[in-house]
């Protein structure tokens, strides 16, 4: 297994290499599951449009590797800690949603963004016993709705 994601850190190396972008890949071990950990002088040109090559960095790993992988894990690409702080910040960005649906009685929906930012506020609002999030729209265009449920 630890095998596995040597490998994939190899690959993105040597693709870095290859591109001339200055990017270092480090494995590390987390709670949740394996991260391949990018740092260098090019992080940054990862982490522009809110992480959107960083992601496809992180399909394309997956597709190559995941099926290597024992079931249900898959491989995280992370760059200098972004993952945690966009987290963070839609996990603010949910809590302040639901103080305005409270606040105002109408809905909220998000601008679009992928499953796993969708997922981050499903995930934070999922305890809230008078809000329901729900994605609507199709692909690319695919947004989270935030309403309050009708009362019983």
């Amino acid at each position: 297994m630890e095998d596995v994601w040597q490998q994939a850190a190899s690959f993105l190396e040597d693709i870095f290499a290859r591109t001339d972008l200055e990017l270092r890949v480090a494995v590390k071990r987390r709670s949740t599951g394996p991260v391949l950990d990018i740092e260098g002088a090019d992080s940054e040109l990862l982490q522009s449009q809110t992480g959107e090559l960083l992601e496809a960095v992180q399909h394309l790993i997956n597709q190559i590797f995941g099926r290597q992988l024992p079931a249900g894990e898959r491989l995280v690409c992370d760059v200098e800690g972004f993952r945690a702080t966009r987290e963070a910040e839609l996990q603010a960005m949910a809590n302040l949603a639901a103080k305005q649906v409270r606040d105002s009685g109408v809905s909220f929906t998000f601008q679009p963004m992928n499953a796993n930012e969708r997922r981050i506020i499903h995930l934070t609002l999922a305890d809230q016993e008078d809000l329901y999030t729900e994605s609507i729209g199709e692909g690319s265009e695919r947004k989270l709705k935030v309403g309050l449920k009708p009362a019983r």
